[in-house]
């Protein structure tokens, strides 16, 4: 049986995981977010903690007896404090796997105009997910970054990963591509240890994502 704490557990790529985990018998999920209410319909699928990423002490009380915390946080004014509170709590803890959720561009990586659109679009988001990607890849925790190109809502999964240092140039992913990954790790958490990994579905280059334009 593994032991999964979902922080951020409201967002959208979290709750597509989520219904992988709760269909998943082996594994053993709890969730952890501002409004528990959010979550209710789920309160006999996964023990559910109403609390703050960024007070150490509740995720200490929360991580406390988990197999792999996933990081799915938000929010460029708390994202690094939340990055803080997360490596300190895991490590009073002796938590060791950590799944994070990052953006894309966080190294400078996207290539050509794509990169320049998403850096001018982006912004200071960048600048603070790239803060709290060091404070992780810093840690002695064994973690993967995740950076997800322009998510999207199609139903499919489809997705090539690139390492720290090679380039992006495709400008989309599916949310449920991500989801598939992150399960992917849970069930094998010795996959992409101390690994940055760029999401990306193949065959979408351009200027910007398509659905944005």
């Amino acid at each position: 049986m593994i032991k999964v704490i979902v922080l951020g557990a409201h967002g959208q790529v979290a709750q597509l995981t989520e219904k992988m985990l709760f269909a998943d018998k082996d594994v053993e999920t709890t969730l952890f977010l501002r409004n528990a209410s959010r979550l209710s319909q789920d309160k006999d699928k996964a023990k559910i903690i109403e609390g703050d990423a960024t007070n150490e002490h509740e995720l200490e009380e929360a991580i406390k007896g988990q197999d792999i915390v996933y990081a799915n946080l938000g929010g460029t004014d708390t994202i690094v404090k939340q990055a803080k509170a997360v490596v300190e709590a895991m490590n009073k803890d002796k938590v060791k796997r950590l799944i994070w959720i990052s953006t894309l561009g966080i190294y400078d990586e996207v290539a050509g105009k794509f990169g320049e659109w998403n850096k001018q679009t982006l912004g200071n988001y960048i600048t603070e997910y790239a803060k709290a990607a060091k404070i992780i890849e810093d840690s002695d925790l064994d973690y993967t970054i995740i950076r997800p190109s322009w998510m999207t809502n199609k139903d499919e999964v489809d997705y090539q990963k690139s390492k720290k240092g090679e380039e992006i140039t495709n400008t989309e992913v599916s949310r449920k591509s991500v989801a598939s990954y992150v399960y992917e790790l849970i069930k094998n958490p010795k996959e992409d240890i101390d690994e940055s990994i760029g999401l990306e579905k193949p065959h979408t280059e351009g200027d910007k994502p398509e659905w944005y334009r």
